[in-house]
C-alpha cells in the first residue's frame, strides 16, 4: 500500500506527523534537503517537494542560507507586528469571488454532458429527487470526495441543496436558533445576512494573518464557529495548519460546532489539495459546506453540506421534511461531471493555468 503513494507525500505526511505530535517543535530546524533524501532513500527533488508544501501549509518556513524551521504552534500567538489591520489584506480581492468565476467549465463539455444525461437516464430525470439528494449525485461526490481531497465520507452523511445560502437555513434548523453563531471579521456579508434572517444571532471575530485571533476565541461564549479557512472572503486570509487545529481544539474543548465553508480551495495552486477542518475531525465536531458555483460556473446553483459521522443521522431527522432543492436532471448532469473526470481535469486546468501566471510563465 505504501508503495502506491507518491514519495514526497509520505515525507511530507511523516513530517507532518512529528510536527503535530511535538516531535520537532516551533523553531526546531528540519535536516537539510540532502540530509533527508539519504534518511528517505529518495532525491533532493522529492524532498524540497514536500518541504514547499510544509511550507505552503504552515508547518514550516524557509531562512534564506539556513534551512527550513518548525512555524506550527499548537496555538497560534499573534506576536507584535502581525496584528496588523484586516483592511490591508484585501487590496487583492476581485469584486465577489462568491458570485463571479473567470474559469467556469466549457460550456461545449456542459452540452455533451446534458446530451449524454438525456440519453442514458432518460424520463429518470422527471422523478422526484430524496430529500437529501439523489443516491446517484452522493455516491459520486463521496468518491470524488475520497480520491481528490482525502475526505472519506459515506452517501447518507451527504446533503443536497441549491447552494451555500439555502444550507446555512438548514444549518440552522439542525443546529438551532438559540446558539450564538461566531463568523469571521471580515467575512462574507451575505452569511451574516441568512443567518439573521433565520433569527440568529451573530458575534464578529476578528481574522489576523494566520486566521482568527486566539484571544477572540479565547473570550467568546459562541457554540457555532462559521470559518472560511481557505481563502476567505474578503481578506484572502488562509488559516495556518496550527490555527485550523486550534480551532478544533476549541470546538472539542466547549462542545462546539465548526461550520467549514470551503468554496474556494479546489482552486489551489499548490500541489497538494488543502487539509479540511472536517478531514482532521469528521465525527463530530465539523459540518463541511462546498458548492459548484466558483467550479464550474455562478448558474450551477448546486452545493453539498457532510455532516459528521457520530451527528449525521440525529441532524438529518431535523430536516427531513425538506424537499431537495435541485432537479434531478442537474444532479445528473453533475454526477456525470465527477464520474467522468471532466470536472477534475477542469480543476487541475484552471489551478495549472495559475500557478503558471503565478510564476510569469506564459
Amino acid at each position: 500500500m505504501k508503495g502506491k503513494i507518491a514519495a514526497y507525500l509520505r515525507i511530507y505526511t511523516d513530517i507532518r506527523e512529528h510536527i503535530t505530535n511535538g516531535d520537532y517543535k516551533f523553531g526546531d530546524k528540519l535536516p537539510s534537503k540532502r540530509m533527508m533524501a539519504e534518511d528517505s532513500d529518495t532525491s533532493v527533488i522529492t524532498v524540497e517537494h514536500a518541504y514547499d508544501l510544509l511550507a505552503d501549509e504552515g508547518y514550516i518556513e524557509a531562512k534564506e542560507r539556513s534551512g527550513y524551521y518548525v512555524s506550527y504552534m499548537s496555538e497560534d500567538s499573534f506576536p507584535v507586528g502581525e496584528e496588523r489591520n484586516i483592511e490591508a489584506f484585501s487590496e487583492n480581492a476581485v469584486t465577489d469571488k462568491y458570485e463571479e468565476s473567470l474559469d467556469s467549465f466549457p460550456f461545449s463539455g456542459f452540452a455533451r454532458t446534458m446530451r449524454r444525461v438525456l440519453s442514458t437516464h432518460g424520463d429518470k430525470i422527471l422523478e422526484k429527487s430524496p430529500n437529501d439528494g439523489s443516491l446517484f449525485l452522493r455516491d459520486s461526490i463521496s468518491r470524488y470526495l475520497q480520491r481528490s481531497r482525502g475526505i472519506h465520507v459515506k452517501n447518507d452523511q451527504i446533503i443536497i441543496g441549491a447552494g451555500s445560502e439555502y444550507l446555512y437555513g438548514l444549518i440552522v434548523q439542525m443546529l438551532g436558533r438559540e446558539r450564538l453563531y461566531a463568523l469571521e471579521d471580515p467575512s462574507y456579508e451575505k452569511i451574516r445576512k441568512v443567518y439573521e434572517a433565520n433569527g440568529v444571532t451573530c458575534e464578529a471575530l476578528k481574522l489576523g494573518t494566520k486566521g482568527i485571533h486566539s484571544s477572540e476565541l479565547r473570550n467568546t461564549t459562541a457554540d457555532v464557529l462559521h470559518v472560511t479557512p481557505f481563502d476567505s472572503y474578503p481578506s484572502g486570509v488562509t488559516a495556518t495548519a496550527g490555527k485550523r487545529r486550534e480551532y478544533i481544539a476549541w470546538a472539542e474543548k466547549r462542545g462546539a460546532i465548526i461550520i467549514e465553508d470551503d468554496y474556494a480551495s479546489e482552486f489551489s495552486t499548490s500541489s497538494k489539495s488543502e487539509d479540511t477542518l472536517f478531514s482532521l475531525e469528521p465525527e463530530r465536531t465539523v459540518i463541511y459546506l462546498n458548492t459548484f458555483t466558483k467550479t464550474l460556473s455562478p448558474a450551477v446553483r448546486i452545493g453539498y453540506m457532510l455532516l459528521p459521522g457520530e451527528l449525521a443521522d440525529e441532524l438529518k431527522r431535523k430536516i427531513d421534511f425538506y424537499s431537495c432543492t435541485v432537479p434531478m436532471f442537474d444532479q445528473y448532469v453533475l454526477a456525470e461531471l465527477l464520474n467522468s473526470g471532466d470536472f477534475e481535469r477542469h480543476v487541475n486546468r484552471v489551478r495549472r493555468r495559475r500557478r503558471q501566471a503565478l510564476s510569469g510563465n506564459d
